[in-house]
C-alpha cells in the first residue's frame, strides 16, 4: 500500500491548500490499532473515562475559533453552521459522560437460586462488557458531529471501547487537530494517547476494518462505501458487528386535506427543509407525495417561490458537485419528468437548488423511474402527484428503508378523524423516525431519539444518535455460581457502585 500525501482541499476552489500527512501503510494501521487495544484497561474506571469526556469537551470549547476556521476552509459549510455543530458535538461528549456516571446502560440484572423453580434457577448475574477496539469511518457533511469527536467516538469511549478513526478525505486537517484534542485530554487523565487512533486513506480503511484486534465499527456515508465496509466486516474470519448510516430518501406525504388547509406553509417548509446545508443532510426530504388537483399546485407554487429565491451553494468537494450534476441531469431525461425549478450547476464551483416533478404513479411500478426513489445527495427533491389515497399507498410499499418518514395532516386528521392514525402505521414499517406535521432535518441530541432505520438506511437496529447509541459497543455476560468475592464490584449484593439494577425482579434505582 503506498502512502500517498494527504492534503486538504478548498470546495469554494477545488484548490489543494496544504498537505496534512500521508496515507497510512498496512503496518501503521496495524501499529495504531495495536496501540488501542493496549489502551483498553485504562478505560475500566468509569470514573476516569466520564471525567475523559467532559475534559475533551472542555478542551474542543476552548480551541473553537481554530477548529471552525480549519472546518469552514476544508468544508465551506459556514461557521455559523460549523459553531452550531461543534457546540452539539460537547453536548454529545459531556451527555454521554452522564450517561457513563449513571451506570443504567451496564443493565445489572442479579437473580439469587430458587430451587422452587422450574426448572431450578441457580444464582445469575448478568451485566454488558465493552467488545473492544472500535473502528469509526467519519462522514464528510458532518465535520465534528460525526467524524472524529462525533457519537460514534464518545458513545464508544463511555461504552469502554477506545477508537481508531478512518479520517475523511474532505477534512483531514480538522481531523488531526481534533484529535489532538481527544488525545490531550486522554492524557490529563492518565490514559495512553493510543485510546485515540486516526489514519487516512482509501487503503487504511480497508486494512482497518479487516484488522483483528478491531471488534466493531461505526460508518456514515455512501451505500456503496457503507456496504462495501459491512461485507468486508462480514467476512472476516471472525466477523465483527457493522453498524452504518448508508443512505435515505426520507419520504413525505401530504394528504389532501392538509395541503388544502395550508399549501403555503408546507411548501415554504419543504423549501427550507431540502436546500437547509444545500442539501448535504442525511435526512433531506428526499421524495414527497402531493396530491394532483389544485390544493397540490399550491404547494407546489409555494414551492417554486421559496427554491426561486435560494441562493447557489457550495458543496463539500467537487466530486459530489459532478454526482449531483450528473444525477439530475439522468433523473430529469425520464419520461413525465418536470423541473418547475430546475436544479444544477449555479457557477464553476456551486450548484442551485430546484425540484422535480412527476407522476406518482410512474412510481406505483417498476420501472425506468426507480431511479427517482434512490438518494441524490445536494438540494434537490422529487414531488411525485398522486390522484388518490390509493396510488399514494403504492408509492409507499416500493420504498426502501430510510431515517425518517413524515405525514404531513390537517388538524381535523391531527385530531384523530380520517386516516391520520392509519397513515402513521403505514410509515411505521419504513423508518426508525415518524414525523408529524414537521420536517426531518435538525435530528435533536435526547435520550429518546432513534437515528437508524430498516436497511439501506442502517445496517443494524441500532441509532447513531442519543443515549441508546453506546449500546451497539457493548455485549452482555452472566456469571453462574460465582463466588461472591470473585465477582466484578457491578455484580455484587452490596452494589458497592450504587448502580441501578434489577435484583430478584425488583428495579432498583
Amino acid at each position: 500500500m503506498a502512502a500517498a500525501p494527504v492534503w486538504s482541499v478548498d470546495p469554494r476552489t477545488g484548490k489543494q491548500r496544504e498537505q496534512v500527512a500521508v496515507e497510512a501503510t498496512a503496518e501503521e494501521v496495524d501499529a495504531v490499532v495495536r496501540a488501542a487495544h493496549a489502551a483498553r484497561g485504562a478505560l475500566a474506571d468509569r470514573t476516569v473515562r466520564a471525567a475523559f469526556l467532559r475534559t475533551a469537551a472542555d478542551r474542543l470549547e476552548a480551541a473553537r475559533d481554530q477548529l471552525v476556521e480549519a472546518a469552514d476552509a476544508e468544508t465551506a459549510l459556514g461557521p455559523v453552521r460549523l459553531t452550531g455543530e461543534l457546540a452539539r458535538t460537547c453536548y454529545q461528549l459531556r451527555a454521554f459522560a452522564g450517561i457513563v456516571d449513571e451506570g443504567a446502560f451496564l443493565d445489572v440484572i442479579i437473580n439469587h437460586p430458587d430451587d422452587t423453580a422450574t426448572p431450578p434457577v441457580p444464582d445469575l448475574r448478568r451485566y454488558k462488557v465493552p467488545l473492544g477496539v472500535v473502528a469509526v469511518y467519519s462522514a464528510s457533511n458532518f465535520p465534528f458531529a460525526f467524524s472524529v469527536a462525533g457519537g460514534d467516538t464518545a458513545s464508544a469511549l463511555g461504552a469502554g471501547c477506545p477508537v481508531v478513526v478512518k479520517a475523511h478525505p474532505d477534512h483531514p486537517a480538522l481531523s488531526e487537530l481534533v484529535a489532538r484534542v481527544l488525545r490531550s485530554a486522554a492524557a490529563e487523565h492518565g490514559i495512553p494517547e493510543g485510546v485515540l487512533g486516526l489514519v487516512h486513506g482509501f487503503e487504511a480503511g480497508i486494512e482497518l476494518i479487516r484488522h483483528p484486534l478491531v471488534a466493531a465499527a461505526g460508518f456514515t456515508g455512501s451505500v456503496r462505501g457503507g456496504r462495501a465496509l459491512f461485507d468486508a466486516a462480514a467476512a472476516r474470519p471472525v466477523p465483527i458487528p457493522f453498524h452504518g448510516e448508508l443512505g435515505s430518501l426520507n419520504p413525505v406525504l401530504v394528504t389532501e386535506a392538509a395541503a388544502a388547509e395550508r399549501a403555503e406553509a408546507i411548501g415554504a417548509g419543504l423549501a427550507g427543509s431540502m436546500t437547509l446545508g444545500v442539501g448535504q443532510f442525511c435526512v433531506k426530504p428526499g421524495l414527497v407525495l402531493v396530491p394532483a388537483g389544485a390544493a397540490g399546485d399550491n404547494l407546489v407554487k409555494s414551492l417554486t417561490d421559496a427554491v426561486s429565491d435560494t441562493e447557489a451553494g457550495v458543496l463539500l468537494d467537487h466530486r459530489m458537485r459532478d454526482n449531483f450534476l450528473a444525477g439530475i441531469a439522468e433523473r430529469a431525461e425520464l419520461t413525465d419528468v418536470d423541473s418547475p425549478v430546475t436544479p444544477g450547476a449555479g457557477g464553476e464551483h456551486t450548484v442551485s437548488a430546484g425540484f422535480l416533478t412527476v407522476p406518482a404513479e410512474r412510481l406505483a411500478r417498476e420501472g425506468d423511474h426507480d431511479l427517482l426513489l434512490e438518494e441524490c445527495f445536494g438540494p434537490v427533491t422529487v414531488v411525485a402527484r398522486y390522484t388518490d389515497d390509493g396510488e399514494a399507498t403504492a408509492v409507499l410499499t416500493r420504498l426502501p428503508g430510510n431515517l425518517t418518514a413524515t405525514v404531513h395532516l390537517s388538524a381535523e386528521e391531527a385530531a384523530g378523524e380520517g386516516r391520520g392514525a392509519e397513515l402513521l402505521a403505514e410509515l411505521t414499517p419504513l423508518a426508525g423516525r415518524v414525523l408529524v406535521n414537521g420536517w426531518p432535518t435538525g435530528v435533536a441530541v435526547a435520550p429518546a431519539q432513534h437515528h437508524g432505520g430498516p436497511y439501506p438506511a442502517t445496517t443494524s437496529t441500532s441509532t447513531s444518535v442519543g443515549g441508546t447509541a453506546i449500546e451497539r459497543w457493548l455485549r452482555p455476560v452472566t456469571y453462574q455460581n460465582a463466588p461472591e468475592a470473585l465477582l466484578p464490584p457491578e455484580l455484587r449484593d452490596d452494589n458497592p457502585l450504587g448502580l441501578p439494577r434489577r435484583f430478584d425482579g425488583r428495579l432498583e434505582r
